[in-house]
């Protein structure tokens, strides 16, 4: 499971259908949108891939604040399927004016001319955390605003780690560590971690080892390589003693599942499990802490969302007006504690930790984080390396990162 914030899949055939809708709709002809904002007051369509209720009316409210001071309107929707919604927009020269974009497939969107190009000139460009901004940059342009983030850290049970004999001084700061620990932790009703069994929580180590799929820009393609390939030695090691599982061996959906069952000791998730944990499991006490760190130091991985603006946008200024006011700290802040994202704006981090000091080791980890892989189309290849990885502790971690580099390769080129 990846964050359960974000209720939208989006599959290779989607982004498939995405860019060949978007390069039969005009995306690469010479004509420009009518920007109509800069003449009397417009109003703009924003598509927003919502978690629930809470989270439609958190941007509603928002949405509706700024449009009683601009003289603006908004019309806030929530999508039931934003890749087909999308596609459907950009396909018919029609889409939204503002919606939201995952960092998984920025790439591929801006590939296809459907994004303005417009964080370059954004005021608060340099108040981003850089990891963001990098999530967000395409072929050397800073497209668009991160509107929010997430990280991974190690949640630990209170009760098992007292039972256990440990105590606060052994909380895991290594690899060794968290091995050794996670061994002490396994008993026969509980295993010591659980893990989840893609890229979403095991690439942390590759980022900890000091690898990663790609290099920062995302131009050359480093799968295979000795840090990736010790990373994977080194998780395949505690699957093999059984002292860390996969969800599916402990019958839970997802690691936080098991976690909330206390089928494990301790797991590594984002912020967004302490909503899971209140709701579904208010007796479970744990604490949370920074991942341990690898060979290279500290690693975990960054997981954002941007406001995008149509390329094909009517209303271009009004939508950018729109924008500024949604990544405004004030409203971020709002938006951290009804939804449990924390800000993107790095000015904003101090009142957030004053509000939600038990999220200190996630905002911490914005310093060193790893946002996903920018690479347009790569989302089938990607797939491909998870089930590789679901594949261990048999398979050969060595064959899973040299199938990763040619299918990777194929799709960034030399």
């Amino acid at each position: 499971m990846t964050n359960p914030r974000i209720r939208w899949a989006v599959g290779a055939v989607a982004l498939m259908s995405l860019s060949l809708s978007a390069c039969g709709s005009g995306f690469d002809d010479t004509g420009e949108a009518d920007d109509q904002a800069s003449v009397g007051p417009a109003s703009i369509k924003v598509l927003i891939a919502s978690s629930g209720d809470a989270e439609t009316k958190a941007v509603k409210d928002a949405s509706n604040a700024w449009a009683g001071k601009s003289g603006n309107k908004a019309t806030v929707t929530q999508a039931q399927d934003i890749t087909q919604q999308l596609g459907q927009g950009f396909a018919s020269n029609n889409p939204p004016d503002v919606f939201y974009v995952d960092a998984k497939f920025f790439a591929t969107y801006a590939s296809t001319g459907s994004l303005e190009p417009y964080g370059d000139s954004f005021p608060a460009k340099d108040d981003f955390y850089p990891a963001l901004r990098q999530a967000f940059t395409y072929d050397g342009k800073f497209y668009c605003a991160p509107k929010d983030f997430s990280t991974l850290a190690l949640q630990i049970n209170t009760t098992a780690w007292s039972k256990a004999g440990l105590t606060d001084a052994d909380y895991p700061t290594t690899w060794e560590e968290l091995a050794a620990v996670a061994k002490k932790l396994t008993t026969g009703k509980q295993v010591g971690l659980a893990l989840g069994d893609t890229r979403d929580r095991i690439g942390a180590f590759m980022v900890q080892a000091g690898g990663w799929v790609t290099n920062k820009d995302a131009t050359k393609v480093t799968a295979d390589s000795p840090q990736n390939l010790e990373a994977l030695k080194f998780v395949q090691s505690l699957l093999a003693d059984g002292s860390v599982k996969y969800p599916k061996q402990l019958d839970s959906g997802w690691p936080g599942e098991a976690f909330g069952k206390q089928k494990a000791a301790m797991t590594i998730e984002g912020n967004w499990i302490a909503g899971a944990m209140k709701n579904d499991y208010p007796d479970v006490k744990y604490t949370t802490v920074p991942l341990p760190a690898g060979p290279k130091g500290k690693g975990t991985l960054a997981f954002t969302q941007c406001w995008g603006i149509a390329a094909k946008s009517k209303n271009k200024a009004a939508a950018l007006d729109f924008v500024k006011a949604m990544t405004a700290k004030d409203n971020q802040l709002t938006f951290a504690q009804t939804l449990g994202v924390m800000p993107s704006l790095q000015s904003a981090e101090a009142d957030y930790i004053a509000k939600s000091p038990q999220d200190k080791a996630y905002i911490d980890g914005a310093a060193y984080a790893q946002a996903p892989v920018n690479v347009a189309k790569i989302d089938q290849v990607l797939t491909d390396f998870d089930t590789g990885l679901q594949g261990l502790p048999k398979a050969d971690p060595a064959q899973i990162l040299a199938r990763l580099q040619k299918n990777a390769q194929a799709v960034v080129g030399d």
